[in-house]
């Protein structure tokens, strides 16, 4: 065989039976604050007053494109829809600790489905010169106790390359906002202290769906399924992610232990459910859904993404329930996890049998308590109070309206 000689294989092999002998582990709760944290109620911690905005900015939106359900980006959308129900939802402003203005921003899709950001800035900015000159709120804090939801690939920056969204930045006008979005990377332009990094979106209806009895044996080592390389945006392969998922293939590709491929077959939820580790590497951006799907079906999340902010951090223990290999480690990838030892596994997947766990990384329709919605009102309300600090002086403007791109200041 090579290389990987027949002795390594057995032993990797017996080390993964020895995992699936226990395919239905019993599950462990999540020990110390962060389990408090996950199991919190957000009702009666705070009051979200929603803006009715006309509905170019949101419904009419959707209508254009009913794909934007489905995208991986539509927490926005659903977000929206929770919050009109939600009883955290208060029709008086007066009272209100946070103030949300749903725009569906990243619901400009091209045909084969890829998400536009172009627009975004002058859809955002549009809806902010809206509700700071019909109410008075925005105006009092230059929107420091408002949130806004941007789940693309770099937030608020709003480009999916990242060279470009560096240069771009967060959206001057929010950057006194809390940005409630799937980006999240230590020390980035993109991400504000004080953001609230959340789960891309999974349709939770097709993935419950698509389990297989908890008996069925883990015989997977490693999976993985998407790009390695992306010809059309990067055909020289060492920008799309940061030559990570190729080294993953050129390392890997005939190597028994690791079921990787570009191909995206129809029993990729099933897959993901017989196999010990799933891949979460970066892509144009540090996340993708494949975080999530690995945790709904108790598939050990190895991510590899150096300075990644992962969702509700201060919830759910990633460092418990993943594995992380550096980027520059990842021609070891085999050797780093076949020496994790069956105990260590074991507790992981334990960890990850959590209800809590999975049910903290989905927006279900309709809402479950502990879900991503709650999730994100417990990051809420855990920034409350807000200081006195945020309240502006009368005539008092921080913010400058005209910076960004010349393209951002045309109307929308």
């Amino acid at each position: 065989m090579g290389k990987w000689s027949w002795g390594f294989l057995f032993l990797a092999f017996a080390f993964a039976s020895s995992i699936a002998a226990e395919r239905n582990p019993r599950t462990e709760r999540i020990s110390g604050s962060a389990g408090d944290v996950l199991e919190d109620d957000p009702v009666g911690r705070l009051k979200v007053y929603v803006y009715e905005l006309p509905s170019k900015y949101n419904k009419k939106i959707l209508q254009k494109d009913p794909r934007c359900l489905s995208h991986m980006f539509a927490a926005e959308i659903y977000m929206h829809r929770f919050l009109l129900s939600s009883p955290v939802r208060t029709l008086n402003p007066e009272e209100a600790d946070w103030f949300y203005t749903p725009i569906y921003a990243t619901c400009d899709l091209t045909p084969t489905g890829l998400p536009l950001p172009f627009k975004s800035p002058r859809m955002v900015r549009s809806a902010i010169q809206l509700v700071s000159s019909s109410w008075p709120y925005w105006n009092r804090t230059e929107g420091a106790d408002h949130f806004f939801v941007v789940p693309h690939d770099f937030g608020a920056c709003f480009h999916y390359q990242e060279e470009k969204a560096i240069k771009r930045g967060i959206l001057p006008i929010l950057q006194r906002a809390t940005l409630v979005q799937t980006f999240g990377q230590r020390n980035h332009v993109c991400l504000n202290d004080g953001s609230i990094t959340i789960p891309p979106y999974a349709p939770p209806q097709k993935m419950q769906a698509r389990k297989i009895p908890l008996n069925t044996p883990r015989s997977i080592f490693v999976y993985f399924r998407g790009l390695f390389y992306d010809v059309n945006n990067d055909p020289e392969g060492g920008y799309y992610a940061r030559g990570a998922r190729a080294a993953v293939w050129e390392n890997f590709k005939n190597n028994p232990l690791f079921d990787i491929s570009t191909e995206h077959p129809t029993t990729y939820y099933e897959d993901m459910q017989r196999a010990v580790f799933c891949l979460c590497p970066l892509g144009w951006a540090p996340w993708s859904p494949r975080l999530v799907e690995a945790v709904v079906f108790g598939c050990i999340p190895v991510i590899i993404a150096d300075d990644i902010v992962l969702p509700f951090a201060d919830a759910i223990p990633w460092e418990e329930i993943g594995v992380f290999v550096a980027e520059e480690d990842v021609h070891k990838l085999d050797t780093i996890l076949t020496s994790i030892p069956p105990e260590v596994i074991l507790r992981k997947q334990r960890l990850l049998a959590n209800p809590s766990m999975k049910r903290a990384m989905l927006f279900p329709q309709p809402a479950l308590p502990g879900d991503a919605f709650h999730q994100i009102l417990n990051g809420l309300a855990r920034k409350l109070p807000h200081q006195k600090s945020i309240y502006l002086k009368p005539s008092e403007k921080i913010l400058n309206w005209t910076a960004g791109p010349v393209g951002d200041l045309k109307p929308w």
